[in-house]
């Protein structure tokens, strides 16, 4: 809130020449008739000595003050009445249905059975089984044979070594096998050399339901080849490693 402005400085008191000329000024007669007339042309005399004055600019603006600080904040006012309720608002489109799945922790679960110096000379059947019990049944199984294999013969042979399932063999996706194929050689070469090598079968089958599972290796032979004389497993430790994977 600013201040009022001073007050615009009054005209001073009347010089003295202006006086003296008030002064001079006749009288009115002292008769009862020529008091009115002469009274009346003294007032006149007076306004147009005071007219002259103010013409001369006796009244001055004085100097603008000092602007004022503001004012402290007022206090609240009054609160104002509630505003009319607003309307509904156009219906959204249906969202999507979002389920999550809550799983226990996959717990590891698997077995290895083994064998010191299997030595298993047959050419075609069952080598080794092991029984592993599956907890889930939409898991997968890891199966890993490790041993020696030997494939001999005069001519061309193939030998396979094949994992399976409760007696089938793996269809998801498809089978678990390893082979070893074995030329006639060249003529300066003896063909029925006799030699044994570690080697591994491995893979990884779907679509075997929870419960015991009879794994087991087997020895046959390959398509449009013969057999030869087929060992596994000699002189040295043989194992099956049965493994459960989460898909």
């Amino acid at each position: 809130m600013r201040p009022p402005q001073p007050a615009a400085l009054c005209a001073p008191p009347l010089p003295l020449p202006l006086l003296l000329l008030l002064l001079l000024l006749p009288r009115a007669p002292s008769g009862a008739s020529e008091v009115p007339r002469a009274k009346a042309k003294a007032q006149i005399r007076q306004r147009e000595v005071v007219d002259l004055y103010n013409g001369l600019g006796a009244c001055l603006q004085g100097p603008a003050g000092v602007p004022g600080r503001d004012g402290s904040p007022g206090a609240n006012g009054v609160p104002g009445t509630p505003g009319i309720p607003g309307r509904d608002g156009f219906k959204g489109e249906k969202g999507e249905c979002l389920r999550e799945s809550f799983e226990e922790a996959w717990t590891p679960n698997y077995k290895q059975c083994s064998w010191n110096a299997l030595n298993y000379g047959i050419d075609l059947g069952k080598i080794a089984e092991c029984t592993f019990t599956k907890m889930r049944s939409h898991s997968a199984l890891r199966v890993l044979f490790s041993g020696s294999l030997r494939l001999k013969c005069r001519s061309a042979c193939c030998q396979r070594w094949y994992f399976t399932f409760n007696g089938a063999e793996c269809a998801g996706p498809l089978p678990i096998e390893a082979i070893i194929y074995l030329d006639q050689g060249s003529p300066e070469l003896n063909s029925t050399i006799n030699i044994h090598r570690t080697s591994s079968v491995e893979g990884l089958c779907e679509g075997i339901g929870a419960g015991l599972v009879d794994v087991a290796i087997w020895v046959g032979t390959c398509s449009d080849y013969p057999k030869g004389d087929a060992s596994t497993g000699w002189n040295s430790v043989s194992r099956i490693i049965i493994e459960e994977l989460p898909k």
